[in-house]
């Protein structure tokens, strides 16, 4: 599955007295990737059944910037920042998967050059799939319609079919399913250490598996508001249009961030709950029931990030990889 949709874009709030950063989270092959404020940590399970962990600082540069609190430009700079890393974080949970392989007498691993590669086509894939495929075929399906908003709802009808029925049809592969089992597997911990829960498998199994500030939330906001602004546009000749699609997109994400942002913190609202539920609901496609084994990586990755920030006294992980081992299956 393209890291378009991998990348989970979750801001947690937290009900304690305590001041803690805010964290995000990933889904990757085997395993979830947690963020803070300072400090990321993955935690994957091996094919001996280990939990890999691994640990790194946030660049200083983006996250403790002036601009990372700037309204709008943050959103540019983090959702770019959080592409990269849930690359980074992918390409380490695809690395510890094929650890035993080897070609040639040498162990087999996935470089930077592939990471990089597979950014580009994942976001060409995103924009072209979402974005440009749909308004060519709003074009051709659409010539006899008159107004801008019209020809705008029609081509975001479009989009939001192919984007439910791309869900619809990923859901269906066994490895895209059990992705998403690691997804709903970080909502809940996350949801869990909200409210205040033992991290522990089976009292963090009662949790929900949708949380208000999912990516999968985040992504459904741009494709609705993409209609209004590609309305206000109008219908100039179809190589602006396509052109306006490619440019807007990460504008129009930057403004969702933000809406997403101000929603979660409200969201025990009845008002805001009612408004954001419909577009919670989604989220149903891209998580599924996760196993205890899945929460125990989930709940590890939580707490090597918490660990790491001085937030709690368990011993912080060093950046780089260590095994902890293997759990009772």
């Amino acid at each position: 599955m393209p890291s378009f949709f991998r990348i989970v874009l979750l801001m947690a709030r937290m009900s304690t007295p305590l001041k803690l950063p805010t964290y995000g989270g990933q889904a990757v092959i085997e395993g979830v990737m947690m963020r803070g404020k300072k400090q990321l940590c993955v935690a994957v399970r091996n094919p001996k059944g280990e939990i890999v962990l691994h640990a790194e600082p946030l660049p200083r540069r983006v996250y403790d910037s002036p601009l990372s609190n700037f309204p709008f430009l943050r959103g540019l700079i983090l959702l770019w920042d959080m592409l990269i890393l849930g690359m980074k974080t992918l390409m380490f949970s695809a690395n510890v998967a094929v650890e035993d392989l080897e070609e040639d007498g040498e162990k087999v691993e996935i470089g930077s050059g592939v990471m990089y590669g597979m950014l580009v086509l994942s976001l060409a894939f995103g924009i072209g799939l979402f974005f440009v495929v749909p308004l060519l075929l709003a074009h051709v399906v659409g010539r006899s319609i008159n107004g801008s908003f019209a020809a705008s709802l029609l081509e975001g009808v479009i989009r939001l079919a192919f984007f439910v029925g791309y869900l619809l049809l990923m859901g269906r592969l066994p490895d895209i399913r059990r992705t998403f089992m690691y997804h709903g597997a970080e909502h809940k911990t996350i949801n869990a250490f909200e409210d205040n829960a033992a991290l522990e498998p089976e009292s963090v199994q009662r949790y929900s598996t949708i949380h208000p500030r999912c990516g999968t939330t985040l992504l459904l906001f741009v494709l609705v508001i993409a209609i209004f602004v590609f309305a206000a546009i109008g219908t100039p000749p179809l190589p602006v249009r396509v052109v306006s699609r490619v440019l807007c997109v990460p504008l129009i994400a930057a403004v969702c961030y933000e809406w997403i942002r101000f929603a979660a913190k409200h969201i025990e609202h009845p008002l805001m709950h009612a408004f954001m539920t419909p577009a919670m609901a989604l989220q149903k496609l891209t998580t599924r029931e996760p196993e205890l084994r899945q929460l125990e990586v989930s709940i590890a990755a939580l707490r090597a990030v918490i660990a790491a920030e001085g937030l709690e006294s368990q011993p912080a992980p060093v950046a780089g990889s260590a095994a902890l081992a293997p759990q009772p299956g």
